[in-house]
Protein backbone atom coordinates (compact mmCIF):
# COMPACT_ATOMS: atom_id res chain seq x y z
CA UNK A 1 0.00 0.00 0.00
CA UNK A 2 1.38 3.59 -1.06
CA UNK A 3 1.95 6.07 2.20
CA UNK A 4 0.38 9.30 1.95
CA UNK A 5 4.25 10.80 1.45
CA UNK A 6 4.57 8.20 -1.95
CA UNK A 7 1.27 9.71 -3.76
CA UNK A 8 2.13 13.03 -3.01
CA UNK A 9 4.85 12.07 -5.39
CA UNK A 10 2.96 11.15 -8.73
CA UNK A 11 3.48 12.90 -11.96
CA UNK A 12 1.04 15.90 -12.68
CA UNK A 13 -1.86 14.39 -14.94
CA UNK A 14 -1.57 16.50 -17.55
CA UNK A 15 -5.00 17.05 -20.48
CA UNK A 16 -3.56 17.76 -23.67
CA UNK A 17 -5.99 18.44 -26.62
CA UNK A 18 -4.24 18.18 -29.90
CA UNK A 19 -5.46 16.64 -32.63
CA UNK A 20 -4.84 12.84 -32.79
CA UNK A 21 -4.32 12.44 -36.65
CA UNK A 22 -0.97 14.22 -36.24
CA UNK A 23 2.19 12.09 -36.89
CA UNK A 24 5.20 11.90 -34.90
CA UNK A 25 8.29 11.31 -36.95
CA UNK A 26 11.81 11.63 -35.55
CA UNK A 27 15.06 10.03 -37.08
CA UNK A 28 17.64 8.35 -35.32
CA UNK A 29 21.06 7.55 -36.08
CA UNK A 30 23.60 4.92 -34.37
CA UNK A 31 26.63 6.43 -33.87
CA UNK A 32 29.23 6.33 -36.77
CA UNK A 33 26.18 5.57 -39.15
CA UNK A 34 24.69 7.30 -41.91
CA UNK A 35 20.92 5.43 -41.84
CA UNK A 36 18.12 7.00 -40.32
CA UNK A 37 15.15 5.47 -39.16
CA UNK A 38 12.19 7.00 -38.70
CA UNK A 39 10.23 6.31 -35.50
CA UNK A 40 5.97 6.65 -35.19
CA UNK A 41 3.99 7.18 -32.09
CA UNK A 42 0.59 6.96 -31.40
CA UNK A 43 0.09 8.54 -28.32
CA UNK A 44 -2.30 11.50 -27.55
CA UNK A 45 -0.03 14.75 -28.04
CA UNK A 46 1.87 13.22 -31.54
CA UNK A 47 2.50 16.56 -33.26
CA UNK A 48 4.94 16.04 -35.50
CA UNK A 49 4.45 15.52 -39.41
CA UNK A 50 5.76 16.62 -42.61
CA UNK A 51 9.26 17.22 -41.53
CA UNK A 52 11.58 18.66 -43.96
CA UNK A 53 14.40 16.49 -45.84
CA UNK A 54 17.42 18.85 -44.86
CA UNK A 55 16.38 18.46 -41.04
CA UNK A 56 16.13 14.70 -41.22
CA UNK A 57 19.34 14.66 -42.32
CA UNK A 58 21.14 16.90 -40.17
CA UNK A 59 21.82 19.99 -42.41
CA UNK A 60 21.32 23.28 -40.52
CA UNK A 61 18.81 26.09 -41.41
CA UNK A 62 20.03 29.78 -42.01
CA UNK A 63 15.92 30.92 -41.93
CA UNK A 64 16.85 32.09 -38.49
CA UNK A 65 19.85 34.72 -39.49
CA UNK A 66 17.16 36.33 -41.66
CA UNK A 67 15.15 37.94 -38.91
CA UNK A 68 15.44 41.28 -37.48
CA UNK A 69 17.12 42.40 -34.03
CA UNK A 70 20.30 41.15 -32.79
CA UNK A 71 18.89 38.17 -31.20
CA UNK A 72 16.69 35.35 -32.03
CA UNK A 73 16.01 33.32 -28.29
CA UNK A 74 15.62 29.45 -29.03
CA UNK A 75 15.71 26.48 -26.84
CA UNK A 76 17.05 22.89 -27.57
CA UNK A 77 15.39 19.72 -25.97
CA UNK A 78 17.33 16.65 -26.23
CA UNK A 79 14.21 13.55 -26.03
CA UNK A 80 16.80 11.30 -25.94
CA UNK A 81 18.38 12.43 -23.17
CA UNK A 82 14.81 13.64 -21.02
CA UNK A 83 14.42 11.78 -17.93
CA UNK A 84 10.65 12.46 -17.63
CA UNK A 85 11.06 14.08 -14.13
CA UNK A 86 8.90 17.27 -14.66
CA UNK A 87 11.33 19.39 -12.98
CA UNK A 88 10.68 22.29 -15.78
CA UNK A 89 6.99 21.88 -15.37
CA UNK A 90 7.27 22.76 -11.60
CA UNK A 91 9.98 25.18 -12.13
CA UNK A 92 8.71 26.95 -14.57
CA UNK A 93 4.53 26.89 -13.05
CA UNK A 94 6.87 28.45 -9.27
CA UNK A 95 8.54 31.06 -10.96
CA UNK A 96 5.90 32.20 -13.49
CA UNK A 97 3.20 31.09 -10.67
CA UNK A 98 1.44 29.25 -12.93
CA UNK A 99 -1.69 27.47 -12.37
CA UNK A 100 -1.57 24.03 -11.19
CA UNK A 101 -4.05 22.60 -14.13
CA UNK A 102 -2.94 25.09 -16.72
CA UNK A 103 1.05 24.47 -16.67
CA UNK A 104 2.98 26.52 -19.87
CA UNK A 105 5.23 23.23 -19.92
CA UNK A 106 4.35 19.78 -20.72
CA UNK A 107 5.74 16.41 -20.07
CA UNK A 108 3.84 13.22 -21.80
CA UNK A 109 5.50 10.05 -21.96
CA UNK A 110 5.60 8.76 -25.64
CA UNK A 111 6.67 5.29 -27.63
CA UNK A 112 8.30 4.50 -30.73
CA UNK A 113 7.34 1.95 -32.86
CA UNK A 114 9.65 -0.72 -31.19
CA UNK A 115 8.15 -0.06 -27.61
CA UNK A 116 10.90 2.28 -26.63
CA UNK A 117 9.73 4.84 -23.95
CA UNK A 118 10.94 8.67 -24.12
CA UNK A 119 9.48 11.74 -22.45
CA UNK A 120 8.18 14.52 -25.00
CA UNK A 121 7.87 17.81 -23.40
CA UNK A 122 6.99 21.25 -24.69
CA UNK A 123 6.89 25.11 -23.85
CA UNK A 124 5.33 27.74 -26.30
CA UNK A 125 7.57 27.44 -29.75
CA UNK A 126 7.35 31.19 -30.36
CA UNK A 127 7.25 30.90 -33.91
CA UNK A 128 8.31 33.41 -36.05
CA UNK A 129 5.22 33.82 -38.03
CA UNK A 130 2.80 32.62 -35.25
CA UNK A 131 -0.94 32.00 -36.60
CA UNK A 132 -1.68 33.52 -32.49
CA UNK A 133 -0.19 36.92 -33.98
CA UNK A 134 -2.10 37.04 -36.86
CA UNK A 135 -5.41 36.44 -35.41
CA UNK A 136 -5.13 38.67 -32.63
CA UNK A 137 -7.58 41.54 -33.04
CA UNK A 138 -6.53 44.06 -30.74
CA UNK A 139 -2.61 43.22 -30.81
CA UNK A 140 -2.34 41.87 -27.27
CA UNK A 141 -0.15 39.10 -28.87
CA UNK A 142 3.27 40.41 -30.57
CA UNK A 143 6.31 39.16 -31.48
CA UNK A 144 9.33 41.05 -30.72
CA UNK A 145 12.54 41.82 -32.61
CA UNK A 146 14.23 39.23 -30.36
CA UNK A 147 11.91 36.59 -31.95
CA UNK A 148 10.01 36.00 -28.60
CA UNK A 149 6.31 36.14 -28.72
CA UNK A 150 4.65 37.63 -26.17
CA UNK A 151 0.86 39.02 -24.86
CA UNK A 152 0.18 42.59 -23.40
CA UNK A 153 -2.08 41.41 -20.59
CA UNK A 154 -4.25 45.14 -20.61
CA UNK A 155 -4.70 44.60 -24.20
CA UNK A 156 -6.13 41.38 -24.35
CA UNK A 157 -9.89 41.49 -24.27
CA UNK A 158 -10.26 37.16 -23.85
CA UNK A 159 -11.20 36.28 -27.10
CA UNK A 160 -9.31 33.41 -27.22
CA UNK A 161 -8.60 33.73 -31.01
CA UNK A 162 -4.94 33.02 -30.62
CA UNK A 163 -5.81 29.47 -28.35
CA UNK A 164 -7.45 28.48 -30.80
CA UNK A 165 -5.00 29.46 -33.39
CA UNK A 166 -2.13 27.66 -31.67
CA UNK A 167 -1.56 24.68 -33.55
CA UNK A 168 0.56 23.17 -30.72
CA UNK A 169 -2.21 23.71 -27.77
CA UNK A 170 0.52 26.14 -25.62
CA UNK A 171 -2.09 28.79 -24.64
CA UNK A 172 -4.41 28.49 -21.74
CA UNK A 173 -7.02 30.97 -21.05
CA UNK A 174 -8.48 32.44 -17.34
CA UNK A 175 -11.69 31.73 -16.85
CA UNK A 176 -11.52 32.42 -12.69
CA UNK A 177 -9.10 35.25 -11.07
CA UNK A 178 -7.05 33.13 -8.80
CA UNK A 179 -6.69 32.83 -5.14
CA UNK A 180 -5.20 29.29 -4.48
CA UNK A 181 -1.90 28.75 -3.09
CA UNK A 182 0.82 27.80 -5.74
CA UNK A 183 1.96 24.19 -4.41
CA UNK A 184 5.18 24.65 -6.59
CA UNK A 185 6.08 27.42 -4.45
CA UNK A 186 8.90 27.67 -2.90
CA UNK A 187 10.29 24.26 -3.35
CA UNK A 188 10.82 24.55 -7.01
CA UNK A 189 10.85 28.75 -6.84
CA UNK A 190 9.94 31.84 -5.84
CA UNK A 191 7.23 33.41 -8.44
CA UNK A 192 9.39 36.44 -10.20
CA UNK A 193 6.44 37.53 -12.23
CA UNK A 194 2.32 38.77 -11.35
CA UNK A 195 -0.28 36.24 -11.86
CA UNK A 196 -2.47 37.17 -14.78
CA UNK A 197 -6.24 38.37 -14.23
CA UNK A 198 -9.30 36.89 -14.78
CA UNK A 199 -10.56 36.31 -18.60
CA UNK A 200 -6.67 36.83 -20.42
CA UNK A 201 -4.91 34.26 -22.06
CA UNK A 202 -1.64 33.13 -20.94
CA UNK A 203 1.64 31.20 -22.10
CA UNK A 204 4.83 30.49 -21.89
CA UNK A 205 7.62 33.50 -22.25
CA UNK A 206 10.86 31.91 -22.19
CA UNK A 207 11.17 33.84 -18.62
CA UNK A 208 11.07 37.29 -20.87
CA UNK A 209 11.75 38.64 -17.22
CA UNK A 210 14.79 37.37 -16.86
CA UNK A 211 16.37 37.81 -19.84
CA UNK A 212 15.40 41.41 -20.59
CA UNK A 213 16.72 41.90 -16.88
CA UNK A 214 20.06 40.05 -17.55
CA UNK A 215 20.65 41.90 -20.70
CA UNK A 216 20.55 45.56 -19.16
CA UNK A 217 23.18 44.18 -16.33
CA UNK A 218 25.43 42.45 -18.81
CA UNK A 219 24.37 39.02 -18.56
CA UNK A 220 24.37 36.35 -21.43
CA UNK A 221 20.98 34.45 -21.78
CA UNK A 222 21.69 30.60 -21.76
CA UNK A 223 25.03 31.22 -20.26
CA UNK A 224 24.42 32.95 -16.63
CA UNK A 225 21.38 31.44 -15.17
CA UNK A 226 20.04 34.69 -13.77
CA UNK A 227 19.58 35.35 -17.33
CA UNK A 228 18.41 31.78 -18.33
CA UNK A 229 15.04 30.04 -18.23
CA UNK A 230 13.71 28.44 -15.36
CA UNK A 231 12.98 25.51 -16.91
CA UNK A 232 16.53 25.25 -18.49
CA UNK A 233 18.24 25.84 -15.03
CA UNK A 234 16.41 23.09 -13.56
CA UNK A 235 17.06 20.31 -15.82
CA UNK A 236 19.45 17.98 -14.14
CA UNK A 237 20.40 16.02 -17.19
CA UNK A 238 20.62 18.84 -18.94
CA UNK A 239 18.11 17.94 -21.45
CA UNK A 240 17.18 21.55 -22.31
CA UNK A 241 19.45 24.25 -23.90
CA UNK A 242 18.99 27.59 -24.36
CA UNK A 243 20.43 30.82 -26.47
CA UNK A 244 20.75 32.83 -29.47
CA UNK A 245 19.95 31.07 -32.43
CA UNK A 246 21.94 34.12 -34.42
CA UNK A 247 25.14 34.04 -32.60
CA UNK A 248 27.23 30.45 -34.50
CA UNK A 249 29.42 29.93 -30.99
CA UNK A 250 26.16 29.82 -28.40
CA UNK A 251 25.66 25.90 -27.50
CA UNK A 252 21.61 25.95 -29.45
CA UNK A 253 23.65 26.87 -32.69
CA UNK A 254 26.30 24.50 -31.67
CA UNK A 255 23.86 21.77 -31.19
CA UNK A 256 21.92 22.25 -34.31
CA UNK A 257 25.22 22.22 -36.15
CA UNK A 258 26.09 18.96 -34.70
CA UNK A 259 23.24 16.87 -34.65
CA UNK A 260 20.04 15.96 -36.89
CA UNK A 261 16.92 18.05 -35.50
CA UNK A 262 13.31 18.54 -35.59
CA UNK A 263 10.51 20.80 -35.04
CA UNK A 264 6.97 20.64 -34.70
CA UNK A 265 4.34 20.87 -37.47
CA UNK A 266 6.84 22.56 -39.64
CA UNK A 267 4.71 22.36 -42.60
CA UNK A 268 2.32 24.58 -41.34
CA UNK A 269 5.15 27.17 -41.94
CA UNK A 270 5.45 28.53 -38.33
CA UNK A 271 8.87 28.52 -38.28
CA UNK A 272 9.17 27.70 -34.01
CA UNK A 273 12.17 28.83 -32.20
CA UNK A 274 12.15 25.20 -30.51
CA UNK A 275 14.03 21.83 -32.12
CA UNK A 276 14.13 18.75 -30.98
CA UNK A 277 17.09 16.03 -30.95
CA UNK A 278 14.82 12.71 -31.21
CA UNK A 279 15.15 9.75 -28.94
CA UNK A 280 17.17 6.70 -30.35
CA UNK A 281 15.31 3.95 -31.23
CA UNK A 282 15.20 1.11 -28.87
CA UNK A 283 16.00 -2.64 -28.83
Amino acid sequence: MMSSESKKKKKTKVKLNLTRRDVLTVTAAAAGSAVIAPLITTGPLSPFGGLKEQQITGTASDQHLHETGRYRWGMVINLDTCIGCEYCLRACSATNDVAKDKPWNLVVEEKTTTGATFFFSRPCLHCQDAPCVEVCPVKATYRRDDGLVVMDYDKCIGCRYCEVACPYDARKFNWEARSDDNPYIPTWGIAEVPRRPRGVIEKCTFCIHRIDKGLKIGLEPGVDPEATPACVNICPVGARTFGNLKDPESQVSKLLADFPTIRLREELGTDPSVYYIPPKEGL
